[in-house]
């Protein structure tokens, strides 16, 4: 059994003028240890994705279809303290700002030992230990001084190490890290990703990370989910993505990347714009961005098509696949 298996998730938002599927038919599953990557651009459903998982969606949003499935039970179907045993517990999340996670009125320390006594019956002063050794596991120096300082003291970088011990406390078996390195300057992201990395596989924790940097992806996961417009578009092994995209959509973000442009020319981009959930095109709903569009891509939504271990939604490697099987048949007979 996968630690954690999603099927057929559906996260609808209501509105004035209706409502409006964030994510629609949504698919994985995640093994024990396992790292995946969610990538896509601004307004692709990858944060609403995190958040559903731990059932975090406010409203006007809500789960409206299918099942998160974390250990055999179904996390939408939980009471609320059902939940808070596994929110923080078993899956710990990581934002995108560790100042919106951070109260600047408590100390380091306070937080860290807070957080210990909600989920655990021990004394204050072991859970100050706890506290102190995670510090240390995330190589904060002078972690002993860190936990009597506020967050408003520590630097950009070392905010998010206090986060990441945090979220490392309970010893979870998921960690959701939302962008978590999107504030910080380069040298530090790459110390960050380093570090999370480590983390995971010491401790065997599973890691959903959900970015638009295929960079970080492709040196941390170990599979990689494409979403587009609230829907997964291809996942598979992520080598197998980086190396040899099937999905426009997703050629479309490898070939935008810096180092895939010549020196001195214009960065490539996707023209276009990500639709707006109101005004999702019917069929694919990357058809209007695409190069390759026919009149089954605008009218016909595409199911996933097997490319070597990959799943793709695409009407054209549907379509290459049964002329390249079409081809294999008849040398086949001639052979024959």
């Amino acid at each position: 059994m996968a630690l954690l298996e999603v099927n057929n998730l559906e996260v609808s938002f209501g509105l004035r003028s209706g409502g409006v599927k964030a994510l629609r038919d949504i698919n994985f599953k995640l093994d024990r240890g396992e790292r995946i990557g969610v990538v896509g651009e601004s307004g692709a459903g990858k944060s609403v994705l995190g958040f559903s998982i731990l059932n975090l969606i406010s409203n006007p949003g809500s789960i409206t279809g299918g099942e998160i499935l974390f250990e055999g039970k179904n996390l939408s179907k939980l009471s609320a303290s059902e939940l808070r045993s596994v929110r923080g517990n078993r899956i710990s999340m990581i934002f995108q700002d560790p100042m919106m996670t951070l109260n600047p009125v408590l100390t380091i320390g306070e937080q860290m030992v807070e957080c210990l006594l909600a989920h655990r019956k021990i004394r204050k002063e072991d859970a100050r230990n706890i506290a102190l050794q995670k510090l240390k596991q995330v190589y904060i120096p002078s972690p002993e001084t860190r936990l009597d300082q506020y967050p408003h003291e520590l630097s950009g970088g070392m905010r998010q190490r206090i986060v990441i011990a945090i979220g490392l406390l309970m010893d979870p078996d998921i960690i959701i890290a939302d962008e978590p390195t999107t504030a910080l300057d380069v040298t530090i992201q790459a110390e960050i990703m380093e570090l999370m990395l480590e983390l995971c596989e010491r401790n065997n924790v599973a890691l959903i990370l959900i970015t638009h940097d295929l960079g970080v992806v492709s040196q941390v996961t170990q599979r990689t989910i494409v979403m587009y417009a609230g829907r997964i578009i291809e996942q598979g092994p992520t080598k197998e993505i980086i190396n040899d995209a099937q999905h426009p959509y997703t050629q479309g973000l490898m070939n935008a990347l810096p180092q895939m442009a010549v020196p001195g020319a214009r960065l490539n981009q996707i023209r276009g714009a990500m639709p707006a959930l109101q005004r999702i095109p019917t069929g694919c709903a990357f058809s209007p961005r695409c190069d390759y569009t026919t009149e089954t891509c605008r009218h016909t939504l595409p199911g996933f098509t097997e490319s070597g271990n990959c799943l793709v939604a695409c009407h054209m490697v549907a379509e290459m696949k049964r002329e390249a099987a079409q081809v294999a048949s008849l040398a086949q007979e001639v052979k024959g």
